[in-house]
């Protein structure tokens, strides 16, 4: 991901957005509407849509994929524990193993949900970069639980409003490590690249604004498994929120967990599940939720934070 600034030159004042960019940096008004529905384009620092108007002067910030993810592509491979929660015309819902990314990118060789929905012979949407059509949120591949993916263009384009505009319902279980104080708060702190380590994410002053709620459902003796709604979606936000307040997920040696802790739980990555999913319908309109459990090993390292309390 490279990221350009530029100013907006005189002679594309009061243009729209899409079509300005388009000429400025030679992409076409597709590619420019995709990055701006993603979030990737702001204008004054503010995430800017693709109607928005262009202002002679004012600042625009580009990120923009590196050149080799045009030539990723998706093959069908059959995914270990990929479930399907929900199936229609227009929705697939799954339940994410963990270990598996949502779709293919620069460096990952392993398995995606894309590819194991093809193996499964699920057409999605063809909307969005070709490795990645018809997704519309992703999880990290060490993150498990529900997420939704879009089969028909109409949900694609709904369900991408929808993520944009703030109408979807994320809810987490997490366990962090010790207690937050106070016990049920707001996280909102903006978050974008890390400083000097360009592979994780940060608090930092100059980034996207990003708000997490959460309440303590149970607190052991070294950690606490929290409810965690996410009002925003950036990426790595609740692991970059809580270890910017000194209290990482258990087992998130990235973001500054105790290892030792991790060891004694038995976990090899964080403990973040994808909870529950709320959205309008695409099709209908009508207010649906899916549930996931935590799998497994989270399941166990919880169970023995409880049997040590």
């Amino acid at each position: 991901m490279s990221l350009r600034t530029l100013p907006v030159p005189d002679g594309l004042d009061g243009m729209r957005l899409d079509a300005g960019l388009s000429r400025m940096l030679g992409l076409s008004r597709t590619v420019v509407a995709e990055l701006a529905s993603d979030g990737a384009v702001r204008l004054d620092g503010a995430p800017a849509g693709k109607s928005d108007r262009l202002v002679a002067g004012a600042w625009l910030e580009v990120e923009i994929p590196e050149p080799e993810q045009a030539a990723l592509v998706v093959t069908a491979e059959a995914v270990e524990g990929l479930v399907v929660l929900h199936e229609d015309e227009e929705i697939v819902v799954v339940d994410k193993p963990v270990g598996v990314a949502v779709h293919p990118s620069p460096g990952w060789s392993g398995p995606t949900v894309v590819a194991g929905l093809a193996a499964l012979g699920i057409r999605i949407a063809t909307g969005g970069a070709a490795e990645r059509q018809g997704v519309v949120h992703r999880l990290d591949a060490g993150t498990t639980g529900v997420m939704v993916v879009a089969k028909s263009e109409r949900a694609y384009s709904v369900l991408k409003q929808a993520f944009r505009e703030r109408t979807v319902s994320k809810v987490y279980l997490a366990v962090v490590q010790g207690h937050p104080d106070p016990s049920e708060g707001t996280i909102d702190a903006p978050i974008d690249r890390h400083p000097k380590h360009d592979w994780r994410f940060a608090v930092v002053t100059d980034g996207r604004p990003s708000v997490t709620h959460y309440r303590t459902l149970e607190a052991f003796r070294a950690a606490s498994l929290l409810e965690v709604e996410l009002e925003t979606g950036r990426t790595h936000q609740i692991r970059v929120h809580f270890s910017a307040v000194r209290h990482p997920c258990v087992g998130d040696i990235t973001y500054g967990a105790d290892p030792t802790l991790a060891r004694t739980l038995g976990l090899t990555r964080q403990w973040l599940h994808a909870h529950r999913l709320g959205f309008h319908h695409p099709g209908d309109g009508r207010w649906v939720e899916y549930v996931s459990e935590p799998p497994a090993d989270l399941a166990g390292a919880l169970e023995t934070l409880r049997a040590a309390s």
